[in-house]
């Protein structure tokens, strides 16, 4: 049987504010399964990027558990958060968090320096990577000579080398205009479609629109999970040839 992705069991996170406790989350359980696209949504301050914080292996949690691809991580001492964190998780960030000055490709293989990977083998994975998002013809390029989609395409790149378990995307797309942002939900799509299992941080509904499944948080709670309604699919190359947001119907 294939164990969940993610699985947390009444997590719960405390902040001290003098002699004030504030629960950023109170309970919250839920099952995230290989190969889903999810949307973690919620206004500011209602306890989706803690939640982030903690299938990511960023915070430990207060209270409960959370498992990730099967292993139980609340309790792991840093050394192993940071183990899973580079083996099971590949991370795409609001802001793409490149090397400046340095090639598409090696930036991609960064992670790879933190893992047990044969160094003989990290050209091919890293080519291979970049090939999944159109940037084969791009390794040599540094970030400077990117435009913000292709940043994005190389930190996703980055995000899929070490063959993770999942990718957590937190806001990608919020330095990104409203066509790269189709175009990087495509690709996201796309990338789901072939088995990658995708975790989505986002206040904006029309990005959270792309994914299957909406898990939206108020004040701690969760207080919806239910499949995307009215879902929008795109094409990458449809997703190119539209710059007006009302062609998405």
């Amino acid at each position: 049987m294939t164990e969940p992705v993610i699985r947390t069991t009444g997590i719960r996170k405390a902040y001290h504010m003098g002699d004030q406790t504030l629960w950023a989350l109170d309970g919250i359980d839920t099952v995230i399964e290989p190969g889903e696209f999810v949307a973690v949504m919620g206004p500011s301050g209602s306890g989706k990027s803690t939640y982030m914080n903690m299938i990511g292996c960023l915070d430990a949690v207060t209270e409960g558990q959370v498992y990730i691809d099967g292993n139980e991580v609340s309790s792991y001492e840093p050394n192993e958060l940071a183990s899973i964190r580079n083996e099971k998780i590949g991370f795409v960030f609001q802001q793409f968090n490149l090397l400046a000055r340095t090639s598409a490709e090696d930036n991609v293989k960064l992670p790879l320096l933190y893992s047990q990977t044969p160094e003989e083998e990290w050209t091919e994975r890293a080519m291979r990577c970049l090939d999944r998002v159109s940037l084969s013809d791009r390794v040599d390029n540094q970030p400077s000579q990117l435009s913000g989609g292709q940043q994005q395409r190389v930190a996703i790149a980055r995000a899929l080398v070490n063959d993770p378990v999942m990718i957590l995307a937190d806001e990608p797309t919020g330095a990104l205009d409203t066509s790269t942002t189709q175009e990087i939900m495509a690709l996201f799509q796309e990338l789901n479609e072939n088995g990658t299992t995708i975790i989505l941080v986002t206040h904006e509904p029309e990005v959270a629109a792309y994914a299957k499944r909406q898990l939206i948080f108020r004040d701690g709670h969760l207080v919806s999970d239910e499949l995307t309604a009215n879902r929008v699919s795109l094409d990458i190359e449809d997703a190119s040839l539209i710059t007006d947001p009302a062609q998405l119907g």
